[in-house]
């Protein structure tokens, strides 16, 4: 992924705002709130590239169906696949027209299709189209039925997108399960806090952990007491880890990528940082 300006003004914007929050904050209420906008800003321009690098994904994978069904017509008709690339070069194919193009262009000036084929396939670095390519390329190399296998890449790619869309909408109503689930926890992790914790404090306000004891073994611990701001940063710290790992696991199931779950990690644990933080500023 290349870093773009937006990402990197982002990243410095994130960086003086952590700064000036440990400068002028770092012992107000707000600290930590202040901390979780600057992570926000700080990765949102990444994050927001890097959802549209998947869209971009899923959109040449749509395009390359497009494209070797319109082969596919082409080359039954009795074009060579030379030919019949360059002609259909000239359709709009979104997101996957440059390579397009530029694959045409290579065949134009005398490039063997087997090698345009390959750079094709290599700058695009997409997995499905790989192996569609390494057996068009194949087939054209042997010199056999080239249109029957273009039409059984076209039928696999199209049979592949169907499998995926109907995942996407099976798997659409555990993904908001799943975001509701967290939130709900974000909710009950505060009441404990606020409202159920302070009912066990101790006349120094602190909560008083008695002692364990292993029976036979004989090894016992001390009373551990835990003031309310210790209490605050397990919570915290709870919830944040719950919202990192729980993004990776909504990503994985409804897209089966972790790289997918990135997008879904970064919203929940900045949604959980600052939904904690911000009501502990107003509250405490």
């Amino acid at each position: 992924m290349n870093v773009n300006k937006t990402w990197l003004i982002g990243l410095i914007a994130g960086t003086l705002i952590i700064i000036a929050d440990v400068v002028f904050f770092s012992k107000d209420k707000i600290f930590m709130f202040i901390m979780g906008i600057a992570i926000l800003i700080a990765s949102a321009p990444f994050i927001i590239n890097l959802t549209r690098e998947n869209k971009r994904d899923e959109e040449i994978n749509s395009m390359f169906l497009e494209f070797s069904r319109n082969l596919a017509e082409s080359v039954t008709t009795g074009t060579p696949i030379s030919k019949s690339i360059i002609n259909v070069s000239k359709k709009n194919y979104g997101a996957l027209s440059p390579y397009i193009k530029k694959l045409a262009n290579q065949i134009s000036l005398g490039i063997p299709v087997s090698s345009a084929m390959q750079t094709f396939s290599n700058e695009i670095d997409n997995k499905v189209i790989r192996r569609a390519v390494e057996l068009i390329r194949e087939a054209e190399k042997a010199g056999g039925e080239i249109d029957y296998i273009l039409d059984s890449v076209a039928r696999s790619m199209a049979e592949t997108e169907k499998l995926k869309k109907e995942k996407r909408a099976a798997i659409y109503g555990l993904v908001m399960q799943g975001y509701i689930i967290f939130f709900i926890f974000i909710g009950i992790m505060l009441v404990m806090e606020f409202k159920i914790l302070p009912l066990t404090y101790g006349t120094a306000g602190e909560i008083s952990l008695g002692n364990a004891e292993l029976g036979a073994v004989g090894i016992g611990a001390n009373s551990a007491k835990l003031s309310p701001e210790e209490i605050s940063k397990m919570f915290l710290y709870l919830l944040i880890t719950q919202g990192f790992f729980a993004g990776f696991v909504i990503g994985k199931l409804s897209e089966g990528s972790l790289r997918a779950g990135i997008k879904h990690s970064f919203i929940l644990t900045i949604a959980a940082l600052l939904i904690s933080t911000g009501v502990r500023a107003i509250i405490s």
